[in-house]
């Protein structure tokens, strides 16, 4: 595969990593192109955090190969890191710094010159919108302030690929739509980024293509669109109703049926004639009067697609601290 490294960012093949007997990834293989936004979409625990830990050379690689940046990270850790941004799931800013202060020692890290560095490091507090915090404590910031510097933070060294490991969670809905904003003017900008994450909108912002993960396996890949017009089509047809009349609403489905999935008294009927599949069965459940706790039409997602393949929602299990 040599051939496709000038192209791509990172290359994994047979990828596995293991803490004892735990398997937090199992064999997997994929390739990020430069330029794209990469997706590792998956609930806590599905291995997402020790891709990107081995990734950017944080955590050693059980068994595979790992090519970041054209270069093999078990042997080239060191340099590929100089050349990456990574933003980590906390937050590890010192404190007791100002904003300004935090940029300039991060800079020493990469033995920037005080000059270039005092000049990205304005560049990067425009850019974040983060100027009239210059001199301001971290500790005073608010946690979308403190994310926002975090990830201006990662650009310091004007990094070549930029790893976003759930860069978003624990922000109210109006400093995610800001850090997204700004990640989707470093994507047009031609920087490559890995993310990690187990929101879907965000997924659907922001990512070229992805990875269904589960339990350390990839489910599957690809556009997010396409996707979803793979597994579920276009809309769901959520069904409050008792599980001895799932099958007769499946018969009654079935012409316009792409998929389903049934969550204890729940039925989700997936198809691309959305209003069709609904309108009959209405028609159907009138003239039979079975009783129906709810009837609810909507577009699918990438929820949808993970819950087809693992019968589970993407909130996942919380028992595993590498995610």
């Amino acid at each position: 595969m040599s051939e496709l490294t000038v192209d791509q960012a990172i290359i994994a093949q047979d990828l596995t990593k293991k803490f004892g007997t735990f398997s937090a990834v199992n064999n997997i293989s994929f390739m990020v192109s430069r330029g794209e936004c990469f997706g590792l979409l998956g609930p806590n625990g599905a291995g997402k955090t020790s891709i990107a830990r081995m990734i950017f050379g944080f955590s050693p690689i059980t068994s595979g190969t790992l090519r970041v940046l054209d270069q093999d990270i078990r042997i080239s850790a060191r340099q590929v890191k100089a050349r990456l941004g990574v933003v980590a799931q906390e937050d590890n800013l010192d404190p007791e710094l100002t904003v300004l202060e935090n940029l300039m020692v991060y800079a020493n890290y990469f033995r920037l010159p005080r000059n270039v560095a005092r000049e990205r490091a304005e560049e990067i507090l425009q850019f974040m919108d983060l100027t009239e915090k210059a001199d301001a404590v971290v500790d005073e910031l608010s946690g979308g302030l403190k994310r926002r510097l975090t990830l201006g933070r990662a650009l310091i060294n004007q990094p070549e690929l930029l790893i976003l490991d759930e860069p978003t969670t624990g922000l109210d809905p109006y400093a995610r739509h800001m850090v997204w904003h700004r990640l989707r003017q470093l994507k047009e900008n031609g920087t490559t980024m890995l993310l990690t994450t187990h929101y879907l909108e965000e997924a659907r912002q922001l990512c070229d293509r992805l990875i269904v993960l589960n339990r350390g396996t990839i489910l599957e890949q690809g556009k997010p669109a396409a996707l979803i017009t793979k597994h579920v089509g276009a809309f769901a047809l959520e069904i409050g109703v008792e599980p001895g009349l799932h099958g007769q609403l499946l018969s009654w489905g079935s012409p316009w049926l792409k998929a389903s999935q049934r969550i204890g008294n729940d039925l989700i009927l997936y198809s691309d004639q959305g209003q069709e599949l609904a309108e009959n069965l209405g028609l159907k459940i009138a003239k039979d009067h079975l009783r129906i706790g709810y009837q609810r039409l909507r577009p699918t997602n990438l929820e949808d697609v993970f819950l087809k393949l693992t019968g589970e929602t993407l909130q996942g299990s919380e028992d595993e601290t590498e995610g």
